[in-house]
């Protein structure tokens, strides 16, 4: 009975067509198929570019007067400018969040990501997604280890440098493989470009993540010769100029490969810039200025203040993300997985605390809201600071630092209303007592240990990271 109701519904659903066929002049039956194949959402491209230590302020649409950045200025004025955009204080822990949608302290703590955490590229890898990761990885103490490294962590590809370029040099890994070391810093923005450009053209027909994360602006800085010593903003100016233009070279491949309308690109950094050390950066690159700027943020990589955390933050969608927008609202790498997720049309794992939250419908201002009123701010792995809302609290005596910050002890506590004083300079503890009292229960609740995983990594799941 059942297969006879078909057979008639198949039959009916034909004449109509044939019908349509007949009667409307220019119908194409095969065309009405396809038109309600394409009413089937159709899973967004995703393209994250990561800088290193670049300052809140060095873009020109963040307030820059010495450093030109024209493609990421249209990049905003194109899409959403998030102005409260937070990441961690330095390089490897921000990688892992990131990557993980959960608070370093939960995931190993510093440069070490563990194995049975499941990144943004396994999520997306597991609803259909071709998965990139060009550049610096920074999750496995900076060396290869099985079990931590791009491939075994989601990624289908991998080309870069597992540590970062304290030295003056890097060894490339191509997947597993060990390639060359060398001591050219500048030759790494446009060879991480080209790698990224070269895997977009071959996943345009699949749907894509990549993850850039550029090696720049982390010292040893340094620039190519179309870019070097030609910006206001000395070498370091020369390098954050040379990533502008990076970045629209991706736009426009994107564009040109008919990808426009279906790719979410967001640009972001992992931490603030240096702080601590001025004279020291200047003196051993020539004299020439080494470090970006967080102004008007207070102080820098490595430190709770605002400078350290906040970073410049631009999205871009055309279709889907509105332009012209900037909003003040709190949003951090800790939600990028669950937000990709959800347009991917999947779901984070759900045996593990996830500290993200889906923004979707702030980035594509469905509201103007962000779903995150909470921030957690710690330094290797104690909490330093906490912020709901408007306000921040900056906790005395701790005893976790990275010194090189310059301002790293807090001996009273600080309070401060970050929409009238985004510097950080007006402690107003004394005027609101009630607020630090509320502010300290809330710190009271904050991840501060490993927390216990329900279910490890399967074997299916590692064999599809390593495949």
């Amino acid at each position: 009975m059942i297969n006879k109701r078909n057979a008639r519904r198949d039959f009916l659903k034909k004449s109509f067509l044939g019908l349509m066929a007949t009667f409307v002049p220019g119908c194409n039956t095969e065309g009405l198929t396809i038109s309600r194949r394409h009413r089937k959402q159709v899973k967004p491209n995703f393209i994250i570019i990561f800088t290193d230590d670049q300052g809140y302020g060095d873009l020109g649409c963040f307030g820059s007067d010495s450093i030109k950045t024209p493609r990421l200025d249209r990049m905003a004025k194109e899409g959403v400018r998030f102005t409260s955009f937070y990441a961690q204080t330095v390089c490897g822990p921000s990688r892992g969040a990131l990557m993980t949608a959960r608070y370093p302290v939960r995931i190993g703590g510093g440069w070490t990501t563990n194995g049975d955490e499941i990144t943004v590229a396994e999520v997306l890898k597991e609803a259909g997604y071709a998965t990139g990761c060009i550049g610096k990885w920074d999750m496995s103490q900076r060396r290869y280890q099985e079990g931590l490294v791009p491939n075994d962590q989601g990624f289908d590809y991998y080309f870069g440098t597992l540590g970062a370029n304290d030295g003056g040099k890097v060894t490339f890994h191509r997947n597993r493989q060990q390639l060359n070391t060398t001591t050219d810093m500048a030759s790494l923005t446009n060879l991480y470009t080209d790698e990224a450009i070269r895997f977009i053209k071959e996943k345009k027909d699949e749907t894509f993540l990549l993850y850039l994360a550029h090696t720049m602006a982390h010292v040893k800085i340094d620039a190519s010769g179309q870019f070097k010593g030609k910006s206001a903003g000395q070498l370091y100016g020369d390098v954050i100029e040379e990533i502008d233009f990076s970045t629209g070279r991706i736009l426009d491949t994107v564009k040109d490969l008919g990808l426009d309308g279906n790719t979410f690109i967001l640009f972001f950094s992992d931490n603030g810039p240096w702080s601590g050390k001025e004279d020291f950066y200047r003196n051993t690159h020539g004299g020439q200025l080494a470090t970006g700027t967080a102004k008007p943020l207070r102080s820098g990589k490595g430190s709770a203040y605002e400078g350290g955390f906040r970073e410049p933050c631009i999205m871009r969608a055309p279709g889907k993300i509105p332009p012209g927008r900037v909003s003040d609202e709190i949003i951090s790498t800790l939600d990028i997985m669950p937000t990709l997720a959800a347009l991917a049309g999947t779901q984070p794992p759900d045996d593990r605390i996830i500290d993200g939250v889906d923004q979707t419908a702030l980035i594509t201002e469905r509201s103007k809201k962000s779903q995150r009123t909470t921030f957690y701010y710690h330094i290797r792995g104690e909490l330093h600071a906490v912020r709901h809302g408007k306000w921040k609290l900056m906790l005395p005596n701790r005893t976790r630092f990275y010194t090189y910050t310059g301002d790293a002890k807090v001996t009273a506590t600080e309070l401060y209303d970050l929409d009238k004083d985004i510097s950080e300079t007006n402690n107003v503890a004394s005027q609101y007592p009630h607020i630090v009292n509320e502010l300290m229960n809330l710190a009271a609740t904050a991840p501060n240990s490993p927390d216990p995983i329900k279910k490890k990594k399967t074997t299916k799941q590692q064999t599809k990271a390593n495949s």
